[in-house]
C-alpha cells in the first residue's frame, strides 16, 4: 500500500505559477512511475504529466512548455511546476504511482488549483 499526499494547490492569477508536491510513503519510491492527472468540474479526469523511474517525462499537449514534472527520490517526492497558468488549468490535481509490472495505480486525495483574476 502506498500513501500519496499532495500539497501546494491554491488560488493564482492567470499567468502565475504554482508548484505542486506529492509525498509518497514507500521505501521503493524510486521504482515507481509517477504521474499527475487533473479533473475539472463536470469533466473526466485527464492525464497531465508522467515521469518514469529513469527520469523520462511525457506531457499532455495542453501543458507542454508550461508544466514540468520532476522527482526527488531521496525525499520520496514528485513535483509539478506549473507556469503561465490559464483559467483552463483550474482543476483538482491528483498524484498517482504505479510500478511498471503492476496494474495497480495508487492515488492521492487531490489538491485544488484555481486560476482566476
Amino acid at each position: 500500500q502506498v500513501q500519496l499526499v499532495e500539497s501546494g494547490g491554491g488560488l493564482v492569477q492567470p499567468g502565475g505559477s504554482l508548484r505542486l508536491s506529492c509525498a509518497a510513503s514507500t521505501s521503493i519510491f524510486s521504482k515507481y512511475t509517477m504521474a499527475w492527472h487533473r479533473q475539472a468540474p463536470g469533466e473526466q479526469r485527464e492525464f497531465v504529466a508522467t515521469i518514469t523511474s529513469g527520469g523520462s517525462t511525457n506531457y499532455a499537449d495542453s501543458v507542454k512548455g508550461r508544466f514540468t514534472i520532476s522527482r526527488d527520490n531521496a525525499e520520496n517526492t514528485v513535483y509539478l511546476q506549473m507556469n503561465s497558468l490559464e483559467r483552463e488549468d483550474t482543476a483538482v490535481y491528483y498524484c498517482n504511482a504505479k510500478l511498471p509490472a503492476s496494474v495497480r495505480r495508487y492515488w492521492g486525495q487531490g489538491t485544488q488549483v484555481t486560476v482566476s483574476s
